[in-house]
């Protein structure tokens, strides 16, 4: 008889009756050691004289035929020595790079729905082909348009598609970011306003304390004077008095978020933009958080008269870090002679770009936008379809509020603002109630977190609800997902009740144990570049 417990019994793979078992029972939370690698920077690995790859030698003449690209230059742009490069072999490289991005968490290792209001969703690794093929990838933006026909097309096609999900009359694909889109949308809303003379006299933009942050900061930085309605904490927006005691003559544009980074829906929204347009104001969706309600609810409907998407959260394409991303801004058909220039213009047989647009807020940044990106936006559309753009919402919408339930049965969780009640694609907890109690705070919270493999997020600054964590599982994540993420938040919080200490001391399997930030707040010690560093630590640049 064997003295094996049953339960680590190991099962014959080759049997056929039933399927197999794993070799051993996995613990919850599952067992995990994020990779550790001493990697010295890429400047540090350099080699005089390494090289990856040696290209065929300039044939005799061939140098003398095309000359010097660099003769054309103005002497002041002109370098005097070659760039310091790093010198490596193909080894070398490959072994770096591969060694640091296992020393990451991303949406490819783990359970990544810590990380709310930027819906970093599974990206099809089917459409990052598409654009790294030579069709896409070769291409450059000063090709003349009858060799670029393709990628034009593409653009056309996306704009008629975001129109039909938002209702509005006219996009720009040019925008490299969220905020950027935010700002084009912003140098619209100036424009139009200067257009019928008032825009000295409009110069407040109202916004909502849970819209997303960079509302108010291009605003701010448009030179707007911004006005914050806070929300009402049993329904989690601002009221339909509060937005009227604040709406004027002076009244530029509402900049809103809805559903908010709460994930709570304002209902009135309607009311809302109509008591904007009625003292002359114009009103600007910000859809980030649209992952939730694609199919269902339109800014047309709403009554807006400008909105901007991302397409590096709702649609499917990589963050990319905070850029080069993809934000669209669409308008009604009475703004569109403000779009940025030049929009993309076509008769379903030819496309070409329009430069000749006197109205236009010019350019918001160079070329016409993240060309890759757009493709991946548009071939993640093409592959849903109506019915599929409606089914992720759906699936968003279930994903999160059954990880609402299971975040809530942890004791000292909360979700502050019209408790009780639904959201839509995420949800800001608190972790108010476990910080008194224990004395664990939640971005301790979050370093433990990192033990087990996954990735946290608490809110932008500063902390209206206290002690943060936003989640937004989106549709991409399937109920084992959603229990395993919601079982490692109990079991941290559980250590912080039983064993505080562990948790105080955190991270004990990651990379490094804490990173020192204080640089941050230390202009002196910024250092851009290898170069800058060089300078700062002594050594010669």
């Amino acid at each position: 008889m064997s003295r094996i417990p049953k339960e680590r019994k190991v099962q014959n793979v080759h049997r056929s009756a039933g399927p197999p078992r794993p070799i051993g029972p996995k613990p919850v939370p599952k067992r995990f050691h994020q990779a550790r690698w001493d990697e010295p920077i890429i400047f540090e690995l350099s080699t005089p004289g390494a090289r990856g790859i040696l290209p065929p030698p300039v044939e005799a003449g061939i140098r003398e035929a095309v000359g010097d690209p660099a003769a054309a230059l103005p002497k002041g742009v002109r370098r005097e020595r070659p760039p310091a490069l790093p010198e490596l072999s193909q080894i070398h490289v490959l072994r770096h790079y591969d060694r640091l991005s296992q020393e990451t968490l991303g949406v490819d290792l783990n359970i990544d729905v810590g990380q709310g209001t930027c819906t970093m969703k599974y990206s099809p690794k089917v459409n990052d082909q598409l654009i790294r093929g030579p069709k896409a990838a070769d291409l450059h933006p000063l090709q003349d348009e009858s060799t670029v026909q393709g990628m034009l097309e593409i653009m056309w096609r996306l704009e008629r598609l975001l129109r039909e999900i938002s209702g509005m009359d006219r996009f720009t694909l040019q925008p490299g970011a969220g905020s950027a889109a935010i700002w084009a949308n912003l140098a619209m809303i100036r424009a139009f306003h200067a257009a019928r003379g008032e825009a000295d006299r409009r110069d407040e933009v109202i916004t909502t304390l849970f819209s997303h942050p960079s509302n108010a900061a291009c605003a701010k930085t448009a030179g707007y004077k911004v006005i914050t309605l806070r929300p009402d904490a049993q329904t989690g927006y601002p009221s339909l008095d509060a937005l009227n005691a604040a709406v004027s003559g002076r009244t530029a544009a509402l900049v809103i978020t809805n559903p908010e980074d709460t994930g709570i829906f304002n209902p009135h929204i309607e009311s809302f933009v109509q008591a904007v347009h009625d003292v002359g104001g114009l009103a600007c969706y910000d859809q980030a958080n649209a992952n939730g309600i694609l199919g269902i609810t339109r800014a047309r409907e709403a009554g807006f008269d400008l909105c901007h998407f991302n397409l590096h959260k709702t649609f499917s394409t990589p963050h990319a870090g905070g850029g080069p991303a993809a934000g669209v801004c669409g308008v009604t058909s009475e703004l569109a002679r403000f779009l940025p220039t030049p929009t993309v213009e076509g008769d379903g047989e030819r496309f070409w770009l329009d430069h000749d647009r006197p109205d236009s807020i010019g350019k918001v940044r160079p070329w016409y936008g993240v060309a890759p990106n757009i493709v991946r936006a548009y071939a993640w559309i093409m592959s849903l379809g109506a019915a599929g753009l409606r089914e992720v919402a759906e699936i968003a919408v279930l994903n999160n509020n059954y990880l609402m339930k299971r975040v809530l049965e942890i004791r000292g969780a909360a979700a502050p603002y019209a408790e009780g009640h639904r959201r839509i694609e995420q949800v800001r907890y608190s972790w108010e109630e476990l910080a008194r109690e224990t004395g664990v705070h939640t971005d301790e919270i979050g370093l433990r977190a990192a033990d087990f493999g996954v990735h946290y997020w608490l809110s932008h600054h500063p902390w209206v609800v206290p002690e943060p964590l936003t989640l937004e599982p989106t549709e991409s994540y399937s109920k084992d997902d959603l229990d395993e993420y919601a079982a490692i938040l109990r079991h941290v919080a559980g250590e912080a009740y039983t064993d505080p200490e562990i948790v105080h001391t955190a991270p004990h399997r990651s990379t490094v144990h804490r990173v020192d930030d204080s640089a941050l707040d230390d202009p002196a010690r910024w250092a851009m570049t290898w170069r800058a560093y060089r300078r700062k630590v002594g050594a010669p640049a």
